[in-house]
């Protein structure tokens, strides 16, 4: 056979191609558990940083994150709809995400601000102990989501006990631009939010961010500086904080332990 022939180049392109794949499938696989581990682990940084457990400028190892997660954090798989703890469901293999686009899993979320589609009938809470304790609950962590401008920006809002104090708040993924929207995630701003009240008194949803500047947790609880350049992306935060804390979202839950308070 020509080596300049069509029939060789034909061959050797599907000879390459057939090797190809058969190397990338092979990695794929013999990742996958790495991959997943990966995965967990990141999430479980998410976690702490939000709550204030690690200083990811300190760069914690692997080994240091798993060791305070187990020690510190419940993982606990909820009923949107009634707020009740879910105990049948896996919380190891539970992926929010994947439920909320899966019609079996999941229903049509009414008409909101914060542009979410679907509700997962399911939904992923962290809650974190007092240190040394089994069972005093120290922190409430919930993950939320919703459109900026450009994307959707996927995070965690960690609330301290009473349930409206926020201690920290953290966006891990979003497409916002870079120095504009995508300040959601800078540090500094995301250090204004501890000491915000997310609900007034009536329990209603009521922490959001605002144009300019905003005063001081104790004389302003409510409002968060906006984000300079970036009002569409602010307004986001504001209107997918207000889904989320709702009746539709983790106010049904977030209810649920108040009731166990006596609040």
């Amino acid at each position: 056979m020509r080596r300049e022939g069509t029939l060789y180049t034909i061959l050797f392109t599907c000879g390459v191609c057939g090797i190809c794949s058969v190397l990338v499938s092979g990695a794929a696989v013999g990742l996958k558990e790495r991959q997943i581990a990966n995965r967990i682990l990141e999430r479980q940084t998410h976690v702490l940083a939000v709550t204030g457990m690690i200083d990811r400028g300190a760069h914690p190892t692997a080994s240091q994150i798993r060791e305070i997660f187990q020690d510190r954090v419940v993982a606990k798989v909820i009923d949107l709809a009634t707020g009740e703890f879910d105990d049948s469901a896996d919380v190891a293999t539970f992926d929010q995400r994947r439920a909320a686009k899966d019609p079996a899993t999941s229903t049509p979320a009414p008409e909101n601000d914060a542009r979410v589609l679907r509700l997962p009938k399911n939904a992923l809470v962290y809650l974190i102990r007092e240190k040394g304790s089994r069972d005093e609950i120290e922190q409430i962590v919930l993950p939320v989501e919703g459109m900026g401008l450009w994307s959707i920006l996927y995070g965690y809002l960690a609330l301290d006990k009473d349930t409206t104090t926020i201690r920290g708040i953290t966006f891990y993924e979003h497409g916002e631009t870079p120095g504009l929207g995508g300040e959601v995630e800078n540090p500094t701003w995301t250090a204004k939010w501890p000491g915000r009240k997310a609900f007034d008194n009536a329990w209603q949803p009521a922490v959001r961010v605002v144009k300019g500047v905003a005063g001081g947790p104790e004389e302003d609880p409510h409002h968060v500086d906006g984000l300079s350049g970036a009002t569409l992306t602010s307004r986001g935060v504001t209107n997918l904080l207000a889904f989320w804390l709702g009746d539709n979202g983790f106010g049904p839950f977030l209810g649920k332990i108040r009731e166990q308070q006596g609040s």
